[in-house]
């Protein structure tokens, strides 16, 4: 393993942390502020919001500029804003400083899938991307549970030692990366909105992240309420509903990390063909099983699978043009976001007003079918890229 890529798998794990890292301290937050629930919930919305509104601006600044600076920036920013978290004295220092967090996230992971194309060699961007995004698995495998342990002597100190652990990987970065500044361009400065331009333009861009809006959107809107079903279905308590998202974590780590194998084994195009027709049938079968195991095992597979898709789509958008890779990122993390929070709006709606989690699950299932159909009609895991300030496309 490389030291780029252990690096981005850090990078990756502690902003993975931190998002989720809320999550879990919630109740307490809202102890400790003297907030409603409704109110609470703006503590995680803060982060989230601000991470999906300045990625769209990030991504363009940074194909301007040294990626390498834009990435140990954001991380400074990260882990300075993430440890004032755990000096918050109200409320709305709370939300200010989760905001400057997410902002400096939205100009931090981008970079991550950025620059894997960049200091990787190609045979192993595959492998890399898995590895990557096996940070964000982890995460939520780890990162939250450990922080959830760490909050039990003070609420503040998950959010010191992220803090304190992503200061040592601005270090770490400044000394390991190369700098990565743009082709020269005489004469040329792009605005944020001329960036977008080969991806409005590119019919191929179009459907992949038409495509990719739909993966996202199957996925946020069955985990949604994925605890929630449990509890209702099955009655588990809370302790044992996290223990099942601990042990989907895990497969989707597994899943990451073996991204690599199945991309050269059946090819990118074959592999996210068989992935998400079996994610297809899951979803649809998961709401009728009757056990708590067939519901573990079941998703089990279906976070593994997706942690097997997901580096695969990541590469083959980043591919698709090497001088944006930044503004493909942000845009796809922006997406991410975007689905995540639709889906999670779609959930509550079926899940009341539309037979509970079946209805879910049909949805789920048919958005996963049309993800998979715009990804080849688009032909967004062929050979060609989208040409700069064009949106035609030119053999790469």
């Amino acid at each position: 393993m490389s030291k780029y890529t252990v690096l981005f798998f850090l990078i990756m794990f502690m902003i993975g942390t931190d998002t989720f890292i809320i999550s879990p301290l919630l109740p307490t937050l809202q102890e400790q502020f003297g907030v409603s629930t409704g109110v609470a919930g703006w503590m995680l919305g803060a982060y989230t919001l601000s991470s999906a509104v300045f990625a769209l601006i990030a991504g363009p600044l940074s194909d301007g500029w040294n990626r390498r600076t834009v990435l140990i920036c954001g991380l400074l920013g990260f882990s300075i804003s993430t440890a004032l978290c755990g000096f918050a004295d109200s409320f709305w220092t709370m939300c200010l400083f989760r905001f400057l967090a997410g902002i400096s996230a939205a100009f931090t992971a981008p970079q991550v899938w950025a620059s894997i194309p960049t200091v990787v060699a190609p045979a192993k961007i595959t492998k890399t991307m898995g590895i990557a995004f096996s940070g964000l698995a982890a995460s939520q495998a780890l990162g939250v549970p450990i922080g959830s342990w760490l909050a039990n002597s003070n609420w503040s100190v998950p959010f010191w030692t992220i803090g304190i652990s992503s200061l040592l990987l601005v270090v770490f970065a400044y000394f390991l990366l190369p700098d990565m500044k743009p082709a020269a361009n005489k004469g040329e400065r792009k605005s944020i909105l001329s960036r977008y331009v080969p991806l409005i333009t590119s019919g191929k861009a179009r459907s992949g992240f038409l495509a990719y809006l739909l993966l996202h959107l199957a996925v946020g809107t069955s985990f949604a309420f994925l605890g929630k079903w449990m509890a209702d279905r099955f009655e588990l308590p809370v302790g044992q509903i996290g223990t099942v998202m601990i042990f989907l974590g895990f497969g989707n780590l597994f899943g990451s990390m073996i991204s690599s194998y199945f991309s050269r084994k059946l090819s990118n195009a074959n592999t996210i063909a068989t992935g998400m027709v079996l994610l297809v049938a899951l979803y649809a079968v998961v709401p009728q099983l009757t056990s708590v195991i067939s519901v573990r095992i079941v998703y089990l597979i279906i976070f593994t699978t997706l942690g097997i898709v997901f580096p695969i789509v990541m590469g083959a958008l980043t591919s698709l043009n090497a001088s944006i890779r930044g503004t493909i990122s942000s845009l796809a993390n922006s997406t991410m976001n975007g689905a995540n929070t639709f889906g999670a709006w779609v959930a509550g709606l079926l899940y009341v007003q539309f037979g509970g989690y079946s209805s879910i699950g049909i949805f789920s299932a048919v958005c996963m079918a049309l993800s998979l159909g715009t990804f080849m009609l688009g032909g967004i895991f062929g050979r060609k890229e989208v040409r700069s300030g064009t949106g035609s496309a030119s053999a790469t």
